[in-house]
C-alpha cells in the first residue's frame, strides 16, 4: 500500500472511531410511566417465588419480563403483536438454553463449553438479523442473547427445563398484560407521544432555521418525526380517510407540523418568535396523564396563521368529498414501508455476520482463559456490535466501558452488604426501572444500571463471592468490548455505500414524479407523490449517515446531497400549496 493509501486508511479509521456524540442525551417523553411498568413486570411474578423460598427460579421470570423494553411507544395494536412475538422468542431462548445446558454441561468445560459458545454466537447472529429486519431498536438482540446465555450456562436437571421455560413465559405474559393495560385507560397515549415528539423536533428545527444555522440532520429528524406521527395515527399527509379522523386534535397538530416543516425551508421573517415556545408547550400538554385530549393551543394557531398566511388548510378539516381513499391508502403504504419496512438481505447479513464472529471470538477466548461467567464477554461484544455501523459501534464501546465501570461500583456496594433474596429482588426491580427510564436517553446511562442488574441476577440464581463476580464482569466486559470493536473494523463492506447511492437515486426519481404530478401528468397522485418524496428525503439522510459511519463510505458530494434535499423540500412546498 502506498503512503497515500495508508494516510487514507488511517483517516477512515479515525473518522469512524470518533467519540463525538457518545455522551449526548436524547429527550424522551413518557419515560417515567414506562419505567414503572417495567418494574411491575419484574416484581409481580418474581416476588411470590422469593417468598416461597425459590429465589433462584425468580431469575427466569425476570428474563421473560425483559420483553417490556420492546415496542416502547407503539400504538397498542402493533405493540400487542410485537410483544407477543418477543415473549415467544424470549421464552424459546430460555428453553433452548436450558435444554442445551442439560446436554452440553458447560460448567465442566471442554467440548460442552465450546458447544455453548458456538450456540451463543449463532443465537446472537439470528437475533441481530431478526431485530434489524423488523427494525426493533433498543437493546433488542442483546436481551435475547442474555436470556439464552444465562439459561445455557446454568446447571439444570432435565426436569428443570420445562419449569424454567414456563417461568420465562409467565414473566413475558405478565409484561404483555401490563403493557396493554393502558389501552383501557389512555388508548391514544402512544399517538400523543408520537405527535409530541414531532412537535419537539419541529421546534428544534425552527430554532436553528431562525438563527440561520439549520442542518440537514435537524430537518431529517423533524421530517421523520412528523411522518412517524402520521404513521402512528394511521393517516397520511395531507388528506384523511374520513372527516372524523382529520378533525382529531392529534391529526390537526400533525397537519400543522407538516405544513410548518415544509415552509421552514425558507427562513420566514414574519414567523413569531414565540412559535417554538408554543410548540413545546403543546407537546407538554400532550404528554400529561389527563384522559381528555387537550385542544390545540389558540396561540399556536395564531402563530402558524401569521407565519403561513393561510396555507395550513388542513387545520380546518377536509370535506369528505375531497378525500381520495385510493391515494390515501397508497400513501399510508408508502410511508409505512419506507419508515418501517424490511431492509435488503445483503444489508442484514453482514451486521449479523459481525455479531456471530464477535460473540464467538469473545466467548471462545473467555473459555480458553478459563474466565468465570465467560458468556459476559460474548454479551459485551454483542452490545458493541448491536449498532448501525462502525461509528455507532465505537460509541457503544465508549458507553459500555464507562457505564460498566460505574455499574460495577453500584453492584459492589449492593453485594457487599449481603442482602437477603427478597431485598435483592427489590433492588433488581428498582435498578430495572432506572434502566428503562434512562436507556432511551443514552445507552451508557442504561449500562450503569444494566451492569448491576446482570450481576445481581447471577448472584440470585447462584450465590457467588462478591470479588469473583466483580472481577469476572470487569475482565469479561473489557475482553468483549475490545473484540467487538476490532471485529467491527475488520468486517468491511460496501452495503451502506450502495444503500446511500440508491437512496440518492430514489430521491431524484421521487422529485421527478412530484414534478410530473404538479404538471398534471398521468400516474402518481399529488398525495402519493408528497409522501413518497418526504419518505425519500428521510431515507436519503439515514442512508448517508449509515454510510458515513463505515470504513467504506459512499463518497457522495455534500453539495449534491444538499441540492437534492433543497429540491425535495421546494417541491413539497409546491405540492402543499397546490393541494
Amino acid at each position: 500500500m502506498t503512503r497515500s493509501g495508508w494516510r487514507d486508511s488511517v483517516a477512515s479509521v479515525a473518522r469512524v472511531l470518533s467519540p463525538r456524540g457518545a455522551l449526548a442525551l436524547q429527550k424522551v417523553d413518557g419515560a417515567l410511566l414506562f419505567a414503572l411498568r417495567a418494574a411491575l413486570a419484574m416484581a409481580l411474578p418474581a416476588l411470590p417465588l422469593v417468598l416461597a423460598g425459590r429465589a433462584g427460579l425468580a431469575v427466569y421470570t425476570m428474563l421473560g419480563a425483559f420483553i417490556t423494553t420492546f415496542g416502547r411507544n407503539l400504538p397498542y395494536s402493533r405493540r400487542a403483536r410485537i410483544l407477543a412475538s418477543a415473549g415467544l422468542a424470549m421464552t424459546a431462548c430460555v428453553g433452548c438454553g436450558a435444554a442445551l445446558a442439560v446436554v452440553a454441561r458447560p460448567q465442566a468445560g471442554g467440548t460442552g463449553a465450546a458447544v455453548v459458545v458456538a450456540a451463543t454466537a449463532a443465537v446472537a447472529g439470528l437475533a441481530k438479523f431478526t431485530c434489524d429486519a423488523t427494525r426493533l431498536g433498543g437493546l433488542g438482540a442483546v436481551l435475547l442473547l442474555f436470556a439464552f446465555a444465562v439459561a445455557a450456562n446454568g446447571s439444570p436437571t432435565p426436569t428443570d427445563v420445562l419449569l424454567q421455560t414456563e417461568l420465562a413465559l409467565a414473566g413475558a405474559a405478565t409484561a404483555w398484560v401490563l403493557a396493554m393495560v393502558g389501552r383501557y385507560v389512555h388508548p391514544d397515549r402512544p399517538q400523543r407521544l408520537a405527535v409530541a415528539t414531532a412537535l419537539h423536533e419541529l421546534a428544534a428545527l425552527l430554532d436553528l432555521t431562525d438563527s440561520g444555522d439549520t442542518t440537514g440532520r435537524a430537518r431529517r429528524r423533524a421530517t421523520a418525526g412528523v411522518l412517524h406521527a402520521y404513521h402512528s395515527l394511521g393517516v397520511a399527509p395531507p388528506t384523511a380517510t374520513d372527516r372524523a379522523n382529520r378533525d382529531g386534535t392529534c391529526v390537526r397538530l400533525t397537519d400543522l407540523s407538516w405544513s410548518m416543516l415544509i415552509s421552514s425551508t425558507h427562513r420566514s421573517s414574519n414567523r413569531p418568535t414565540s412559535m417554538t415556545r408554543h410548540l413545546r408547550r403543546q407537546a407538554r400538554l400532550l404528554t400529561t396523564r389527563r384522559r381528555q385530549l387537550p385542544p390545540v393551543l389558540p396561540e399556536l394557531l395564531a402563530s402558524s396563521a401569521a407565519a403561513r398566511a393561510g396555507v395550513v388548510h388542513g387545520l380546518a378539516g377536509i370535506p369528505a368529498a375531497q378525500a381520495d381513499p385510493t391515494a390515501q391508502r397508497a400513501t399510508e403504504l408508502v410511508v409505512g414501508h419506507q419508515l418501517g419496512g424490511p431492509l435488503s438481505n445483503s444489508a442484514l447479513v453482514v451486521p449479523a455476520l459481525r455479531m456471530i464472529l464477535g460473540t464467538g471470538a469473545a466467548g471462545g477466548l473467555a473459555v480458553l482463559l478459563n474466565l468465570g461467567h465467560g458468556y459476559w464477554a460474548a454479551i459485551s461484544a454483542a452490545a458493541v456490535l448491536h449498532s448501525i455501523n462502525v461509528r455507532t459501534s465505537a460509541q457503544r464501546a465508549i458507553q459500555r466501558t464507562l457505564g460498566t465501570l460505574v455499574g460495577l461500583v453500584l453492584a459492589l456496594g449492593v453485594l457487599a452488604v449481603h442482602p437477603v433474596p427478597a431485598v435483592l429482588v427489590l433492588v433488581i426491580v428498582l435498578l430495572e426501572s432506572l434502566l428503562e427510564y434512562v436507556v432511551a436517553r443514552n445507552y451508557g446511562l442504561g449500562v450503569v444500571f444494566l451492569t448491576p442488574v446482570a450481576l445481581l441476577l447471577v448472584d440470585l440464581a447462584s450465590p457467588t463471592p462478591v470479588e469473583d463476580l466483580v472481577y469476572d464482569r470487569g475482565l469479561a466486559s473489557a475482553l468483549g468490548i475490545t473484540i467487538g470493536l476490532v471485529c467491527a473494523l475488520l468486517v468491511v463492506h460496501d452495503h451502506s455505500a450502495v444503500r446511500a447511492e440508491r437512496a440518492l437515486a430514489a430521491c431524484t426519481q421521487a422529485a421527478e414524479r412530484a414534478e410530473r404530478a404538479l404538471a398534471g401528468g398521468a400516474g402518481t397522485s399529488l398525495s402519493v407523490a408528497q409522501a413518497q418524496l418526504a419518505a425519500a428525503v428521510v431515507e436519503l439522510h439515514d442512508a448517508d449517515d449509515a454510510a458515513a459511519g463505515e470504513l467504506w463510505s459512499a463518497g457522495i458530494d455534500p453539495t449534491v446531497l444538499a441540492a437534492a434535499e433543497q429540491r425535495a423540500y421546494s417541491l413539497l412546498n409546491r405540492l402543499l400549496r397546490h393541494q
